[in-house]
């Protein structure tokens, strides 16, 4: 019998968490997080991390995996997610992969190109021209040599702008090249779905009131507190996160708080959109919409059918 894990993918603010527990209530699902922000210990408001008490319902894995200080790579992100799923799997249970950190999911789905560790001085190197030059200015160098990976990136993506550099100037080959060699499928079969919103309105909608809710719960002053207790740097990849970038800008006195309410909707909506994008490539979804009535009734029934 074919062993089958599920995904449901979204951009941010589509209702992929709550929708999750929902189906949770009918079904003996585990969750395993897609999100490449929640596998930081602290960062808990700015990647709408599940509550304790979600997490007692309902069995979560791959949240809380890091310091902030560290690196998380999706390399790492694929070994934890089939040890995680194949556990379950085990159990008896029903996988459900739930997130939008989308380059997570095509490795699990896809594979992932054995890519050459970065030396030290050659990182070093880079951080030191983009501190004297900018990310756009090596984000222009990267479009000369890799413009595949330039069009997916902006300007200021600083850590796969730095990622892509280190792959070229290490290797001779583009990262888009190694991207584009096949991997390795997933040891299980896959049946995904993809919430994409047709109102984006709506949408835009429940980016800002999620912000808004962020800020209320406070989220300047847990990332007060993370600066209190770790070594933390503008550069580091937790601290790119959005909202977290915001928030930083914030506490360093480049933006007052309405500010820092526009820009972080702002990128937030941009982020959306770049999730949106990445949906459409993904082969192999199901794409539903967020607010069809009985959208938890229909995805029941889906994975009841396709479960073991």
């Amino acid at each position: 019998m074919t062993r089958t894990a599920f995904a449901l993918l979204g951009p941010t603010a589509s209702g992929k968490s709550r929708l999750a527990l929902r189906l949770a209530e009918r079904l003996p699902i585990e969750i395993v997080s897609v999100d490449s922000g929640q596998v930081y210990r602290g960062m808990d408001i700015g990647t709408a991390k599940p509550s304790a008490e979600e997490r007692r319902r309902v069995p979560h894995h791959l949240i809380d995996l890091v310091d902030p200080t560290e690196s998380y790579s999706v390399g790492r992100f694929r070994e934890d997610a089939v040890a995680a799923v194949e556990a379950i799997l085990a159990r008896g249970r029903i996988a459900l992969l739930v997130g939008g950190t989308m380059l997570y999911y095509r490795a699990l789905a896809q594979g992932i190109a054995a890519l050459p560790g970065p030396p030290p001085a050659l990182r070093a190197e880079i951080e030191e021209q983009a501190r004297r030059d900018g990310w756009p200015a090596l984000h222009a160098e990267l479009a000369r040599v890799d413009p595949a990976s330039a069009r997916r990136l902006a300007p200021n993506d600083a850590q796969r702008i730095e990622r892509a550099l280190e792959v070229y100037r290490a290797t001779g080959r583009t990262i888009s090249s190694f991207h584009a060699a096949p991997g390795v499928a997933a040891p299980f079969a896959l049946r995904g779905f993809a919430l994409v919103p047709r109102d984006r309105a709506r949408l835009h909608a429940r980016i800002a009131a999620r912000f808004d809710r962020m800020l209320a719960e406070g989220l300047v002053e847990e990332l007060q507190a993370l600066r209190g207790r770790y070594a933390l740097h503008a550069g580091l990849p937790s601290m790119r996160c959005v909202g977290y970038r915001q928030a930083w800008d914030y506490l360093e006195g480049m933006c007052d708080r309405t500010g820092l309410r526009d820009k972080g909707i702002a990128a937030t909506r941009q982020l959306a959109k770049r999730q949106l994008t990445w949906l459409r490539s993904l082969p192999g979804l199901e794409t539903l919409d967020p607010d069809a009535p009985d959208l938890e009734g229909a995805l029941d029934a889906r994975m009841r059918a396709s479960a073991p």
